[in-house]
């Protein structure tokens, strides 16, 4: 009963700026670390940005340092992802990955959103 869902993605010009939303909902007694991950046309997908609890531990692949922000909010069960500069190479489908507990289940369990398309382009 657990679902992610991503919300935010769009087409922007390079340099521009867009803002990833994730939100999570149903039956979760714990959230632990949250992530950002994308996957562009023939390529791996590979982590963008994850966040552990308490926000405190952010880490952010080498080509989006200095760019994107990771955040989140517990109360809301929410990751976020603030993206600016954005070029072309950003182009990708942007997945939300959180680590979570349900209340059925005292395992901690990866969940996946079904994606949001980001495009950068003139």
């Amino acid at each position: 009963q657990v679902q992610l869902v991503e919300s935010g993605g769009g087409l922007v010009q390079p340099g521009g700026s867009l803002r990833l939303s994730c939100a999570a909902s149903g039956s979760i007694f714990r959230i632990s670390a949250m992530g950002w991950y994308r996957q562009a046309p023939g390529k791996e997908r590979e982590l963008v940005a994850d966040i552990n609890y308490s926000g405190l531990s952010r880490n952010y692949a080498d080509s989006v340092k200095g760019r994107f922000t990771i955040s989140r909010d517990n109360a809301k069960k929410s990751v976020y992802l603030q993206m600016n500069s954005l070029q072309p190479e950003d182009t990708a489908v942007y997945y939300c990955k959180a680590a979570i507990i349900s209340f059925a289940d005292s395992r901690s369990n990866d969940y996946w959103g079904q994606g949001t398309q980001v495009t950068v382009s003139s």
